[in-house]
């Protein structure tokens, strides 16, 4: 386990056990920042390809399909 993890598991073991509730909420928190910037991260990504299908000549040809 690297310092950063061991110090939390320190300050965790530290902490009363009505404040557990608390520090999960927190981590969650965190996680759902780091999901959501990946998510947003991915619509960027497909925005930025809108273009390339965005034009006349594919959309005469997806207009008969």
């Amino acid at each position: 386990m690297n310092t950063g993890k061991n110090i939390l598991s320190r300050l965790i073991d530290e902490i009363p056990e009505s404040q557990i509730p608390e520090v999960i909420d927190f981590i969650l928190f965190l996680k759902n920042k780091k999901d959501n910037q990946v998510f947003k991260d991915l619509i960027c990504a497909s925005e930025s390809s809108i273009d390339f299908w965005n034009n006349d000549i594919d959309d005469k040809m997806w207009n008969n399909v």
